[in-house]
């Protein structure tokens, strides 16, 4: 059994590795304390709204094709040339010196087919039949 004297020396072997893990941890802290602290940014506040940009005018020679929409550009072309697929189509298009691409003739026909103005079957996209109901002024 221990004698009192080596417990007592045992305690004091303990309490001394706990000294020096407090020792080490205050130097740790210290060196942390010496780095530069990180700068923090404040938080954003509301952006301030872009000036609108000017419209420009087109051409006076190009105002009419300036105007029309790659809708009405497909309705008249399938209205000239009947059924056609979207890569024919938008051939037909950028024949006329306009730049488009088959994607964006693609994303076009399927916005005119959701609204009932334009009709695909067997791959070909063509204008519905008329109406013979519907009066045309």
């Amino acid at each position: 059994m221990y004698t009192a004297l080596e417990r007592i020396r045992a305690k004091i072997i303990e309490l001394e590795a706990k000294i020096a893990d407090l020792r080490i941890a205050e130097r740790e802290i210290q060196a942390l304390d010496k780095l530069p602290a990180r700068k923090t940014r404040p938080a954003p506040g509301p952006k301030p709204k872009p000036k609108p940009k000017p419209k420009r005018k087109p051409e006076a020679s190009n105002q009419a094709e300036a105007r029309r929409t790659i809708g009405s550009a497909i309705a008249d072309v399938l209205g000239r040339r009947g059924a056609l697929s979207a890569a024919e189509i938008a051939e037909h298009i950028r024949a006329k010196g306009r730049d488009i691409s088959n994607r964006t003739v693609s994303f076009s026909l399927q916005s005119l087919k959701k609204r009932g103005l334009a009709k695909s079957a067997d791959g070909k996209w063509a204008l519905p039949k008329a109406d013979s109901r519907r009066v045309r002024s």
